[in-house]
């Protein structure tokens, strides 16, 4: 059993963002193009056996496949994530770095999700930690999940020469 059919059978977090609106366009100011920082988060309906939180930020339209751009685990349980906060342990991005990597497609309109999980427990596993690993770690503690959609396109698309 994959993690997207672990994330059906849980109770349903609600996430938002006084950022943008769900499957509306995200800010300039947290992509690549702007501060490159990631916005506020509001979790809703977290159970109250929840131990901690995970975050998993990919990108499903980009070029080679899904793009990680942000992994966090071990959150403490919170209604909210404010901008430009590291709220956990994090892992590593698909741009090699161990931090928020914004949206940055190459071209074209890409969706990007915020997923969230609450857990019955902390993980145990290494800072810099990939998204697989996470994912791993994570399918036996979902107790629920929830996402947010938001989209983005680049003002300044690359030309090529």
């Amino acid at each position: 059993m994959n993690l997207n059919e672990i994330e059906m059978d849980y109770k349903l977090l609600q996430i938002k963002s006084e950022a943008f609106p769900a499957n509306g366009p995200i800010p300039t100011k947290y992509t690549c193009e702007g501060e490159d920082i990631n916005p506020p988060i509001e979790i809703h309906n977290i159970p109250s056996n929840a131990k901690s939180l995970a975050l998993i930020m990919l990108d499903p339209d980009a070029p080679g496949g899904t793009w990680t751009h942000w992994v966090v685990w071990n959150i403490p349980i919170t209604h909210y994530i404010g901008e430009n906060e590291i709220p956990g342990e994090q892992g590593e991005n698909d741009f090699g770095k161990v931090n928020y990597g914004g949206p940055c497609p190459p071209s074209g309109t890409h969706r990007y999700f915020f997923k969230v999980y609450a857990l019955n427990d902390l993980l145990k596993l290494p800072e810099g930690a990939s998204r697989r690993e996470v994912e791993e770690g994570l399918r036996y503690h979902i107790i629920a999940y929830g996402e947010l959609m938001g989209v983005y396109s680049r003002v300044k698309e690359e030309v090529a020469d």
